[in-house]
């Protein structure tokens, strides 16, 4: 079975039901710096780096990823930090989607 960072995302359908707690921890364990939110709704990841320019660089890298996927984190980014954030919106929780790009994230 491929790693999580060597798949590719695939559309969400109108029948696509978000992951449940259990399906979201399972494949959190892929990830481990990654954070699950209370509500099992949303992945969460805060990075840091030496400057402005270097989590800018990063921002870039993550653009380029969430647009070859096709799947767009929500992002706060300040001086020298960048948190990331993944949910599906369409279909209001987590798909193996979010975990894919996190992990390709990681692999940057």
């Amino acid at each position: 079975m491929p790693k999580l960072n060597e798949k590719k995302c695939q559309a969400c359908s109108g029948e696509t039901k978000p992951l449940n707690a259990q399906q979201a921890k399972t494949l959190l364990a892929d990830i481990p710096a990654w954070q699950l939110n209370a509500t099992h709704t949303e992945i969460s990841r805060s990075f840091t780096f030496k400057n402005y320019y270097h989590t800018i660089a990063f921002v870039n890298a993550i653009a380029w990823i969430a647009n070859s996927e096709n799947h767009h984190p929500d992002l706060a980014v300040g001086y020298n930090t960048c948190t990331v954030k993944f949910s599906t919106h369409s279909i209001k929780g987590l798909s193996e989607n979010d975990f894919i790009c996190a992990a390709k994230i990681d692999y940057l």
